[in-house]
């Protein structure tokens, strides 16, 4: 199996999006569609696995526009809701596939989708309701495998979902909602994706970024531990979080951004969850290949946009 990744931006905007409601400002303006950013959100192919980081308010409409299907994962980078408030969308792939949704998330994670999806972990469910099967994690490596939980969906008609046994009986789904994901190292069986969590802070809030081979996703941060550093080396590709020129309680700002592109020295960095302060995108490349030239940064920056596909090389 190919361990070739391709990463795929559904999303690169902050958690207003752009254009911003009623914002009469350039970029708002601006027709060029490299100027439209959805919620922050991206698609990963990694070991013949779909795997989507984060369902924001406008999963439905980056699934539509990305054409997907089917999706073997969901991982959470932490509980805000322009990276959680799209999983209720669930429901269509779950009717689709025939299976849960397997979501990958920490514990105050997972606390906090409780009380904003209690519906879901409810002990008598709404019909109709999102079936997920959760994952703890922590920032410990752990695997993705392809089979997920392995039980069918069956609709039945005024009651719901119910599982589909090995001998053809029904049982009530809900019962094994949440598992605790086991920490795995290399290597992992060949149908399975191992997955490195990198820890970072959102101001005070733990979050999580991960690696796939040898892309790295990193959105939402303003601080990564020191001992963090040595899960980012050796990448192709890296894609950090900046919202503005100037600091910032909670995210990267641009000179951050740039400073830890050089560190990290991917090939080619890729900025996302950008803001509406910085220029049309078009000066905004300009902008950043004169900056890189005078600090000679040793990665190519480049700013990310809704629909760019990147790969290994």
């Amino acid at each position: 199996m190919t361990d070739e990744v391709t990463l795929r931006f559904l999303g690169t905007g902050t958690s207003q999006g752009v254009p911003i409601i009623g914002c009469k400002c350039d970029v708002c303006q601006s027709p060029d569609f490299h100027d439209k950013r959805f919620r922050s959100s991206v698609l990963v192919n990694y070991k013949g696995l779909s795997i989507l980081v984060d369902a924001g308010p406008d999963f439905r409409s980056q699934m539509l526009a990305a054409g997907v299907g089917h999706l073997d994962a969901i991982l959470i980078t932490h509980n805000h809701k322009d990276h959680t408030g799209g999983l209720d969308d669930l429901r269509s792939l779950n009717y689709i596939d025939r299976c849960s949704s397997e979501i990958y998330c920490e514990e105050r994670v997972l606390n906090s989708l409780k009380r904003e999806y209690s519906y879901v972990f409810a002990e008598n469910k709404y019909p109709g309701a999102p079936e997920w099967h959760v994952h703890v994690i922590d920032d410990n490596p752990f695997a993705i495998r392809k089979d997920g939980s392995a039980k069918k969906l069956v609709w039945v008609h005024d009651q719901g979902y119910c599982y589909e046994m090995p001998d053809g009986s029904l049982a009530p789904t809900g019962g094994d909602i949440i598992v605790r994901e086991p920490h795995a190292e290399e290597p992992v069986p060949e149908d399975s994706a191992l997955i490195i969590p990198i820890r970072g802070y959102h101001d005070v809030m733990p979050v999580l970024g991960f690696r796939f081979g040898r892309i790295a996703y990193i959105t939402d941060m303003s601080s990564i531990p020191e001992e963090e550093f040595s899960k980012l080396e050796g990448l192709d590709a890296v894609t950090l979080n900046t919202v503005g020129y100037n600091k910032h309680h909670s995210h990267f700002s641009l000179d951050e951004a740039l400073a830890l592109a050089d560190r990290i020295g991917a090939k080619k960095t890729y900025l996302t969850h950008l803001s509406h302060t910085f220029p049309r995108y078009e000066k905004f490349v300009l902008d950043l290949k004169r900056l890189c030239e005078e600090r000679h940064i040793r990665s190519e920056v480049l700013p990310a946009y809704d629909g760019l596909t990147i790969k290994t090389e």
